[in-house]
């Protein structure tokens, strides 16, 4: 086989593979953004909310949906793909011209690999600016004196103007709950004159009130600035924990960069990075895990797809995805409980799928 003839079959696999992809991604992308539509739809009419504002609440988060179901898309869409050869019997025809079963899935994986490196990008960037906005959408809508901007979160209770320069969950004796960090408050006269600040490194609910740590106050009057620092304070807000757990994003939909920043900024405190470690190690070994998941299914193609049909590729794409999710879940589930390390946790499903395909596929050969 020629040079071009093989750069030909190789193109001929890689927009077979593509095509599929492409095809699944946008209708289980599409399937869940329809699905929140229709459950936000409930909710036009309350706490200001509009269609306008479903539309755009959709429309922001459909990146990380994106993301989310690109790795079940690679797996369907990749056997669909190969699964159309084989039922056409070109990959009997390739395999007859001597290209070997290694270089057919690695025409298949390749483009896979291509786009799972424009997806990360996709993960890191559009898919956490739309969450961010989507968060601010749900924030104002559920709270109307509180509001998130790039310069954190702003609150009003009364006179009292809040700021809070980043907001981060923690589990507090098994429950959620919110930690706001680089904390200032500024009380106001009736006629609009600052004569109170106050800086927090951290403000925590304890169930029943706010307590600032390492305070620093300072009050203003015609004498000057009187300051004074206190270890500890009880703060008096009206601030609604629940609310604000329920608004901050959730770990798993962060950025690795923030990600990295909370979880250092938890360890530097003394604190358990918890669900942050998880969610980004999850996002470290998300290309990994991705491109195991695929080469672990491609070789089904060779064998039981090709006397199957589209029905066929379809149940055993759907049965390797929803076998992944579960397996995942259960290992960072398993790992969180009895304190194994994210990483590992994260690692295992890949190197216990690798085991299993390996050991089903000599047995199969």
């Amino acid at each position: 086989m020629s040079v071009f003839s093989i750069k030909r079959v190789d193109r001929l696999v890689a927009f077979s593979v593509l095509t599929s992809l492409l095809m699944v991604w946008m209708v289980l992308t599409g399937m869940d953004a329809i699905q929140v539509f229709l459950r936000q739809l409930g909710t036009v009419g309350k706490h200001g909310n509009t269609l306008s504002n479903v539309v755009i609440y959709v429309l922001v988060t459909f990146p990380r949906r994106g993301y989310e179901m690109f790795t079940y898309a690679a797996v369907i869409g990749g056997l669909l793909g190969l699964g159309g050869l084989a039922g056409t019997g070109e990959l009997v025809a390739l395999r007859a011209a001597g290209m070997s079963r290694l270089r057919i899935i690695g025409s298949a994986v390749g483009v896979i690999a291509v786009m799972i490196v424009a997806v990360v990008i996709l993960g890191e960037t559009a898919a956490p600016w739309g969450d961010q906005k989507a968060q601010a959408m749900q924030l104002r809508m559920h709270s109307g004196n509180l509001g998130a901007t790039s310069s954190g979160l702003w609150a009003r209770d009364g006179n009292v103007v809040i700021n809070a320069k980043s907001t981060m969950l923690k589990q507090i004796g098994g429950i959620g709950t919110v930690q706001l960090a680089d904390v200032r408050t500024f009380t106001f006269t009736p006629d609009g004159q600052l004569n109170h600040f106050e800086w927090a490194a951290t403000a925590d609910h304890d169930g029943q009130q706010w307590l600032l740590h390492n305070v620093r106050s300072s009050v203003l009057d015609t004498k000057g600035v009187h300051t004074t620092m206190l270890p500890s304070e009880t703060w008096t807000t009206r601030l609604n924990p629940q609310v604000l757990a329920q608004s901050v994003i959730q770990p798993q939909y962060l950025s690795m960069r923030d990600l990295h920043r909370n979880i250092r900024y938890l360890e530097k405190n003394g604190e358990r990075s918890g669900s942050y470690a998880v969610a980004f190690w999850g996002r470290v070994m998300y290309p990994f895990n991705g491109l195991v998941l695929v080469l672990c299914a491609m070789p089904f193609a060779f064998g039981a797809l090709r006397s199957g049909g589209l029905g066929k590729r379809m149940f055993i794409g759907i049965l390797l995805a929803i076998g992944w999710y579960f397996l995942q879940q259960a290992m960072v589930n398993f790992g969180t409980v009895y304190g194994m390390s994210p990483l590992l946790a994260n690692l295992l499903p890949a190197l216990i799928l690798s085991a299993a395909a390996l050991y089903y596929f000599r047995r199969h050969a």
